[in-house]
Protein backbone atom coordinates (compact mmCIF):
# COMPACT_ATOMS: atom_id res chain seq x y z
CA UNK A 1 0.00 0.00 0.00
CA UNK A 2 1.20 3.46 -0.71
CA UNK A 3 0.94 6.74 1.31
CA UNK A 4 -1.86 7.86 -1.43
CA UNK A 5 -4.29 5.03 -0.39
CA UNK A 6 -4.24 5.59 3.12
CA UNK A 7 -6.55 8.01 4.21
CA UNK A 8 -4.82 10.82 6.36
CA UNK A 9 -6.03 12.01 9.63
CA UNK A 10 -5.52 15.27 8.58
CA UNK A 11 -7.66 17.04 6.60
CA UNK A 12 -6.25 18.78 2.69
CA UNK A 13 -7.08 22.19 2.61
CA UNK A 14 -9.52 21.83 -0.06
CA UNK A 15 -11.69 19.64 2.63
CA UNK A 16 -11.31 23.18 4.73
CA UNK A 17 -12.04 25.37 2.51
CA UNK A 18 -15.21 23.44 1.44
CA UNK A 19 -16.43 23.37 5.40
CA UNK A 20 -15.88 27.06 5.71
CA UNK A 21 -17.94 27.23 2.36
CA UNK A 22 -20.60 25.10 3.22
CA UNK A 23 -20.83 26.27 6.76
CA UNK A 24 -21.28 30.30 5.03
CA UNK A 25 -23.82 28.63 2.72
CA UNK A 26 -25.93 26.96 5.65
CA UNK A 27 -26.20 29.95 8.17
CA UNK A 28 -26.96 32.35 5.39
CA UNK A 29 -30.31 30.24 4.66
CA UNK A 30 -31.67 29.49 8.10
CA UNK A 31 -30.40 29.61 12.26
CA UNK A 32 -28.54 26.37 13.03
CA UNK A 33 -27.46 24.80 16.11
CA UNK A 34 -23.82 23.45 16.73
CA UNK A 35 -24.76 20.10 16.45
CA UNK A 36 -27.58 20.85 13.74
CA UNK A 37 -24.34 22.45 11.71
CA UNK A 38 -21.81 19.87 12.69
CA UNK A 39 -23.97 16.56 11.78
CA UNK A 40 -24.92 18.79 8.29
CA UNK A 41 -21.28 19.20 7.66
CA UNK A 42 -20.33 15.26 8.17
CA UNK A 43 -23.60 14.31 6.10
CA UNK A 44 -22.03 16.09 3.02
CA UNK A 45 -18.35 15.78 3.22
CA UNK A 46 -19.11 11.89 3.47
CA UNK A 47 -21.00 12.42 0.18
CA UNK A 48 -18.48 14.82 -1.11
CA UNK A 49 -15.17 13.21 -0.50
CA UNK A 50 -14.67 9.83 -1.43
CA UNK A 51 -12.45 7.75 1.21
CA UNK A 52 -12.81 9.99 3.99
CA UNK A 53 -11.64 9.44 7.25
CA UNK A 54 -13.48 9.68 10.51
CA UNK A 55 -10.73 11.69 12.00
CA UNK A 56 -10.77 14.23 9.00
CA UNK A 57 -15.14 14.41 9.05
CA UNK A 58 -15.00 15.01 12.74
CA UNK A 59 -11.61 17.74 12.18
CA UNK A 60 -13.41 19.59 9.36
CA UNK A 61 -16.86 19.58 11.11
CA UNK A 62 -15.22 20.97 14.13
CA UNK A 63 -13.59 23.51 11.55
CA UNK A 64 -16.72 24.46 10.38
CA UNK A 65 -18.34 25.31 13.33
CA UNK A 66 -15.19 27.18 15.14
CA UNK A 67 -15.46 29.04 12.01
CA UNK A 68 -18.92 29.76 12.84
CA UNK A 69 -18.51 30.73 16.44
CA UNK A 70 -15.79 32.66 15.27
CA UNK A 71 -17.63 34.80 12.72
CA UNK A 72 -20.47 35.04 15.39
CA UNK A 73 -23.09 33.71 12.86
CA UNK A 74 -23.77 30.71 15.33
CA UNK A 75 -25.19 31.00 18.73
CA UNK A 76 -27.26 28.17 21.10
CA UNK A 77 -28.49 30.79 23.18
CA UNK A 78 -30.17 33.06 20.48
CA UNK A 79 -31.07 29.75 18.63
CA UNK A 80 -33.76 28.81 21.54
CA UNK A 81 -34.73 32.08 22.17
CA UNK A 82 -36.04 32.89 18.52
CA UNK A 83 -37.00 29.25 18.55
CA UNK A 84 -39.31 29.56 21.46
CA UNK A 85 -40.56 32.68 20.86
CA UNK A 86 -41.55 31.53 17.38
CA UNK A 87 -43.24 28.56 18.93
CA UNK A 88 -45.08 30.36 21.37
CA UNK A 89 -46.90 32.63 18.83
CA UNK A 90 -47.39 28.97 17.23
CA UNK A 91 -49.08 27.72 20.10
CA UNK A 92 -46.82 25.14 21.49
CA UNK A 93 -46.39 24.41 24.97
CA UNK A 94 -43.05 25.31 27.11
CA UNK A 95 -42.56 20.80 26.88
CA UNK A 96 -42.86 20.28 23.12
CA UNK A 97 -40.41 23.38 22.76
CA UNK A 98 -38.41 21.59 25.30
CA UNK A 99 -37.99 18.76 23.86
CA UNK A 100 -37.56 20.01 20.11
CA UNK A 101 -34.65 21.98 20.86
CA UNK A 102 -33.20 19.08 23.03
CA UNK A 103 -33.46 17.39 20.15
CA UNK A 104 -31.51 19.98 18.05
CA UNK A 105 -28.44 19.48 20.11
CA UNK A 106 -29.45 22.55 22.84
CA UNK A 107 -28.53 22.09 25.83
CA UNK A 108 -30.74 22.14 28.94
CA UNK A 109 -29.42 25.22 30.54
CA UNK A 110 -29.58 27.21 27.31
CA UNK A 111 -33.59 25.49 27.07
CA UNK A 112 -34.41 26.40 30.28
CA UNK A 113 -33.28 30.36 30.02
CA UNK A 114 -34.97 30.17 26.79
CA UNK A 115 -38.31 29.16 27.99
CA UNK A 116 -38.04 31.83 30.87
CA UNK A 117 -40.42 33.87 29.16
CA UNK A 118 -42.97 31.40 27.71
CA UNK A 119 -45.90 32.08 28.44
CA UNK A 120 -48.23 28.32 28.03
CA UNK A 121 -51.75 30.14 28.75
CA UNK A 122 -50.67 32.77 26.02
CA UNK A 123 -49.42 29.63 24.28
CA UNK A 124 -52.37 27.31 24.76
CA UNK A 125 -54.86 29.97 23.76
CA UNK A 126 -53.60 30.48 20.05
CA UNK A 127 -53.28 26.74 19.86
CA UNK A 128 -57.32 26.91 20.73
CA UNK A 129 -57.83 29.47 17.77
CA UNK A 130 -55.65 27.37 15.37
CA UNK A 131 -57.72 24.28 16.03
CA UNK A 132 -61.18 25.66 16.90
CA UNK A 133 -61.58 24.45 20.86
CA UNK A 134 -62.74 25.57 24.04
CA UNK A 135 -63.90 29.06 23.76
CA UNK A 136 -63.35 29.11 20.08
CA UNK A 137 -65.35 26.09 19.00
CA UNK A 138 -67.73 26.66 16.38
CA UNK A 139 -69.63 23.19 16.42
CA UNK A 140 -71.93 21.87 19.91
CA UNK A 141 -69.53 20.36 22.78
CA UNK A 142 -70.99 16.99 23.55
CA UNK A 143 -68.61 14.88 25.65
CA UNK A 144 -66.68 12.80 22.63
CA UNK A 145 -65.88 16.34 21.64
CA UNK A 146 -64.29 17.53 25.32
CA UNK A 147 -62.69 14.35 25.66
CA UNK A 148 -60.84 15.21 22.15
CA UNK A 149 -60.24 18.82 22.96
CA UNK A 150 -58.99 18.70 26.20
CA UNK A 151 -57.12 15.03 25.30
CA UNK A 152 -55.44 17.36 22.18
CA UNK A 153 -54.33 19.72 24.83
CA UNK A 154 -52.57 17.13 26.82
CA UNK A 155 -50.79 15.52 23.61
CA UNK A 156 -49.41 18.50 22.86
CA UNK A 157 -47.50 19.73 26.13
CA UNK A 158 -50.01 21.48 27.95
CA UNK A 159 -50.67 20.72 31.84
CA UNK A 160 -54.19 19.73 32.82
CA UNK A 161 -54.94 22.84 34.71
CA UNK A 162 -53.89 25.31 31.31
CA UNK A 163 -56.24 22.65 28.85
CA UNK A 164 -58.79 22.87 31.32
CA UNK A 165 -58.81 26.45 31.76
CA UNK A 166 -58.63 27.33 28.12
CA UNK A 167 -61.17 25.40 27.01
CA UNK A 168 -63.25 26.87 29.76
CA UNK A 169 -62.77 30.45 28.78
CA UNK A 170 -65.14 32.39 27.40
CA UNK A 171 -64.11 34.09 23.12
CA UNK A 172 -63.08 38.07 25.14
CA UNK A 173 -61.42 36.02 28.35
CA UNK A 174 -59.35 33.82 25.57
CA UNK A 175 -58.96 37.05 23.27
CA UNK A 176 -57.85 38.64 26.55
CA UNK A 177 -54.92 36.34 26.60
CA UNK A 178 -53.92 36.67 23.74
CA UNK A 179 -54.19 40.31 23.21
CA UNK A 180 -52.10 40.49 26.79
CA UNK A 181 -49.37 38.16 25.68
CA UNK A 182 -48.83 40.07 21.90
CA UNK A 183 -48.21 43.14 23.96
CA UNK A 184 -45.05 41.26 25.69
CA UNK A 185 -43.64 40.58 21.86
CA UNK A 186 -41.48 43.21 20.52
CA UNK A 187 -43.18 44.92 17.33
CA UNK A 188 -40.48 44.22 14.81
CA UNK A 189 -41.14 40.16 15.65
CA UNK A 190 -44.85 39.96 15.81
CA UNK A 191 -46.89 37.78 13.76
Amino acid sequence: MTDETVPSDIPTSRMLSWARNSAIYRLERRMMTEKHLFDAITRKAKEKFEGISAAQLKVIADFAVKFAYDNKVLDDSAYAEVSTRSAVRGGKSKRAIAQKLAAKGVSSDKVEAALEEADDLYAAAIFARKRAFGPFRRVELDEKRKAKELSAFARNGFSFDIGRKVFDMSVEDAEEVILAGRSLVPQHQRS
